[in-house]
C-alpha cells in the first residue's frame, strides 16, 4: 500500500498580505513542494484567503483566539480564554477528520496550535517573527507556553532568538531568514506616479511601507521628514500601510499628524496598497523607521530587491539584513536630526543611492534567496514529522 502524505494543520494569526502573511504563503509553498498536504485555518477572511486558495490548500476560518494588545484586560482576557475554548474544540475536530501529522503555528499570538497538537499527541512548530522587549511579563508567560508545547521553534533572525532565548530552549530553536524572490522585483515596469501629485516630477520620493500602529515609526518618519525638507525643497514623502482591524484610530492619528505637520503637501499617505512592486518602483529611497526592535521586516527584503537603498533604525533583525554604508543605512530610533544628518548624504548623490540598491540586490540572491528559505523551511518541518 502507498504510503500517504503527511499532512500538516497551519495556522496564521491574520489574514491580511503584510510581512508575516507573504511569508506564511511561502511556507506553504515549501512544504507542498516536498509533498506535504497542508491545511490551514485563519481567524478572519482577508485578501490572504485568496492567495491561499491559488495554492491549492484547503482553507478554513475560525476565530483562533489571537492575543492582541487590546485585550489585556478583565472583558478582553474573559475574551479571549473563551474565543480559545471554542478554537481548541474546532481544531481537535479538524486534527482528526484530516488524519492531521504536525500543527504549525505561524507567530507567538497563535497559542492555541500547541494545545491542541499536546491534546492529539502530534509535535508542534511555533514560527516567531516577533521581539517583545514590553511588558516583559508577556514575553515570558508566552515564552514558558511556546518552550512547553512546541517541540521545534523556528526564529526569523538572530535578534529573535536572543528575544527568547532566556525563555524558550535553545536547542529547539531554528534560524531560517525570510526569503523573497528577487526576480519578481527585476521586471515591474509600472509606477505610481499617477498616484501622487504632479508638482512632484524631478523630487525625490522617500517612502516606508508599514502595518500603521505605534512602533513601526510613521510619526518618527514624519519627524525626519520634517527635519530634512528643512534643508532641501526637492523632496517628497510616501506613507504606505493600513491597521489592524479594530485599531483604526492609529489611522486617524496619523492623518491628524500629517495634516498638523508643516510639511502636510509634501507627504502622500496611500493607505492599504497591493502594488508594492510598484510603489517601490517610484521610490528613490526606503526607509522602515521602527522604534522598536523589528525582527526580520519583509519590506526591508522587497525594497532591497527592488535595488533601492534601505534606512533602517538600528536595532532588531535590520542589523543583520543592511549592511551600513554599502547596501543602505542605519539610523538612531529616537533622534530625528541625527538620522537626517545620515540620509542626507543619500539624498544628495544619486550615484551612491543607485550603487548601494545594486549591493542590497546581490546580497539578497546570497543570504535571503526565495529558494534557500524553501529548502531550509521545508527541511526543518521534514526532520521533526521523521522523527
Amino acid at each position: 500500500m502507498k504510503e500517504r502524505n503527511q499532512r500538516v494543520l497551519m495556522l496564521h494569526s491574520s489574514s491580511d498580505l503584510y510581512g508575516a502573511s507573504k511569508m506564511f504563503l511561502l511556507s506553504i509553498t515549501a512544504l507542498k513542494n516536498k509533498g506535504f498536504q497542508t491545511v490551514v485555518v485563519l481567524s478572519e477572511d482577508g485578501p490572504l484567503v485568496e492567495e491561499i486558495a491559488k495554492l491549492g490548500s484547503e482553507v478554513h476560518i475560525q476565530k483562533l483566539g489571537i492575543l492582541r494588545r487590546k485585550y489585556f484586560n478583565f472583558s478582553g482576557l474573559i475574551n479571549r480564554i473563551n474565543t480559545i475554548t471554542a478554537a481548541k474544540r474546532y481544531l481537535s475536530t479538524l486534527v482528526k477528520e484530516r488524519k492531521i501529522d504536525l500543527i504549525y503555528s505561524n507567530t507567538s499570538a497563535v497559542l492555541v496550535g500547541g494545545w491542541v497538537a499536546k491534546q492529539n499527541h502530534i509535535p508542534h512548530i511555533t514560527h516567531l517573527h516577533e521581539i517583545i522587549q514590553s511588558p516583559n511579563w508577556l514575553r515570558i508567560f508566552l515564552g514558558k507556553i511556546i518552550n512547553k508545547n512546541s517541540k521545534k521553534v523556528i526564529v526569523v533572525s538572530q535578534a529573535v532568538k536572543d528575544n527568547w532565548v532566556d525563555q524558550i530552549d535553545s536547542k529547539k530553536m531554528s534560524l531560517v531568514y525570510n526569503g523573497i524572490d528577487n526576480d519578481q522585483y527585476q521586471i515591474i515596469n509600472k509606477d505610481i506616479f499617477g498616484d501622487l501629485p504632479e508638482y512632484i516630477a524631478g523630487k525625490v520620493l522617500i517612502g516606508m511601507i508599514a502595518r500603521v500602529n505605534q512602533w513601526k515609526g510613521q510619526s518618527y518618519f514624519i519627524e525626519i521628514a520634517q527635519v530634512l525638507s528643512r534643508n532641501f525643497d526637492n523632496l517628497h514623502f510616501v506613507i504606505v500601510g493600513d491597521a489592524f482591524p479594530g485599531t483604526e484610530h492609529f489611522i486617524d492619528e496619523l492623518n491628524e499628524t500629517i495634516s498638523k505637520s508643516e510639511i502636510k503637501d509634501k507627504i502622500s499617505y496611500l493607505g492599504y496598497r497591493k502594488d508594492i512592486p510598484e510603489i517601490l518602483k517610484t521610490l528613490d529611497i526606503f526607509i522602515l523607521p521602527s522604534i522598536l526592535p523589528d525582527p526580520l521586516p519583509t519590506t526591508i527584503l522587497e525594497a532591497m530587491a527592488s535595488g533601492k537603498p534601505v534606512i533602517a533604525t538600528n536595532h532588531g533583525g535590520a542589523r543583520e539584513m543592511v549592511i551600513n554604508g554599502e547596501t543602505g543605512l542605519l539610523i538612531p530610533h529616537d533622534n530625528a536630526n541625527q538620522a537626517a544628518l545620515i540620509i542626507q548624504e543619500l539624498i544628495e548623490n544619486k550615484e551612491k543611492r543607485i550603487a548601494m540598491g545594486i549591493s542590497g540586490q546581490k546580497r539578497i540572491k546570497e543570504h535571503f534567496s526565495i529558494e534557500a528559505y524553501l529548502e531550509n523551511f521545508s527541511a526543518e518541518v521534514s526532520a521533526l514529522v521523521s522523527q
